[in-house]
């Protein structure tokens, strides 16, 4: 079963899928602060990335969450998000079989983004900015683009949360 509901907002659609799982994959992608000292072994300075690849009724479904997805083989779940390429892109999850629901923290990005643009608007007021400088230009466009990325992710975020609530 296949439901979408397209956003005027947004420009991509949010689509929620429903079907069983079938081949699933789970891999963890670790990266390591290069400032960490070397002796110190603990998981604070590594950024781990869980995907699962696995079919929901014969399509490809790629998912990359901070945690592991609580799926398996033969779970009957229901994903939301947008197509990307071959795949499935999931932003949110409910787990019918296992009673989960899950997604990443929308209002998170969304205060992220405000930080940035906030510093974004204190570059503007600099008197670097306003002679002319290069350098803090770039910084204040380099903010402004990474604000308003992680907002529009928090928005899909949130729309694919409402689409698996309705």
């Amino acid at each position: 079963m296949s439901l979408t509901k397209p956003n005027t907002f947004l420009s991509s659609s949010i689509s929620a899928i429903s079907g069983t799982v079938s081949n699933l994959n789970n891999e963890v992608l670790e990266y390591v602060n290069p400032e960490k000292p070397t002796h110190d072994h603990s998981s604070v300075y590594y950024k781990r990335f869980f995907i699962s690849k696995f079919n929901l009724d014969n399509r490809v479904i790629e998912a990359k969450f901070s945690s592991p997805m609580k799926i398996a083989d033969g779970d009957q779940v229901t994903v939301s998000g947008y197509q990307k390429d071959n795949a499935f892109q999931v932003l949110a999850y409910n787990n019918k079989t296992q009673a989960v629901i899950s997604n990443e923290n929308w209002i998170v990005l969304f205060l992220g983004a405000i930080f940035f643009f906030a510093i974004a608007i204190g570059l503007l007021n600099s008197e670097l900015v306003i002679e002319g400088a290069i350098i803090p230009k770039l910084f204040l466009f380099g903010f402004t683009l990474v604000a308003l990325y992680m907002g529009y992710h928090a928005l899909l975020i949130r729309e694919a949360i409402k689409l698996l609530s309705s």
